[in-house]
C-alpha cells in the first residue's frame, strides 16, 4: 500500500500523471515555439509534473536514489516556473526563467521516460539491457539535442515578447 493505495494502483497513477504531464508539456512547448503563452496546457503540465514528483517518492525502493534526486530537480524547476508564471505574470527576466525552468521540467520528465521505457519494454530492453549501451546513450543525446535546440528557439520566441494569454 502507498497513501493508502495499492502500490500497482498507485505506480498507474504515477505514470499516467507523468504521460500526461510530457503531453501537455510538449503543447506548451509547441505554444512558446510560436511566442505564445497557452494558459491552461501550461497549467496542466505544471499541476501533473509536480504530481509526478511527488507521487514518485513513496515508491521502492527506497533511499536517497538517482530518481529521487532527479524528483528534487524537478521540484525545484517546477517552483521556479510556477513562481516565474503565477508570482511574477512572466514580467522582465521571469520570461526567461520560466522558459529554462519549465523546458528542463519537460526534458527531466521525458529523460525518466526513456529511462523506464528501456527499462520496461522488452524490444527496448534487449537493445540495451543495462542502458549502458549505444542505442540507450543514442536516444537520451538525441533528446538533450533536441530539447536544447528547442530551448533556444523558445528563449528567442517566447521570453523575447510578452506573452498573450490563449485558452488553446
Amino acid at each position: 500500500m502507498t497513501w493508502g493505495i495499492p502500490t500497482s494502483l498507485f505506480l498507474q497513477i504515477h505514470v499516467v500523471l507523468s504521460l500526461i504531464g510530457i503531453a501537455s508539456g510538449l503543447i506548451m512547448l509547441g505554444g512558446m515555439l510560436a511566442g505564445r503563452h497557452l494558459a491552461v496546457w501550461a497549467a496542466l503540465f505544471l499541476l501533473t509534473t509536480f504530481l509526478t514528483g511527488v507521487t514518485g517518492f513513496p515508491l521502492p525502493p527506497f533511499g536517497l536514489d538517482p530518481p529521487r534526486i532527479i524528483g528534487i530537480i524537478l521540484l525545484a524547476l517546477l517552483t521556479a516556473a510556477a513562481a516565474a508564471l503565477y508570482v511574477f505574470a512572466l514580467s522582465g527576466w521571469w520570461g526567461r526563467v520560466y522558459v529554462v525552468t519549465s523546458l528542463l521540467s519537460l526534458y527531466l520528465n521525458v529523460f525518466v521516460a526513456i529511462v523506464q521505457s528501456f527499462q520496461k519494454i522488452g524490444a527496448l530492453n534487449a537493445l540495451a539491457p543495462t542502458q549502458s549501451e549505444p542505442p540507450f546513450a543514442a536516444a537520451q543525446i538525441v533528446t538533450l539535442l533536441l530539447f536544447i535546440g528547442l530551448g533556444i528557439v523558445s528563449w528567442r520566441r517566447f521570453a523575447s515578447v510578452a506573452p498573450r494569454a490563449s485558452l488553446a
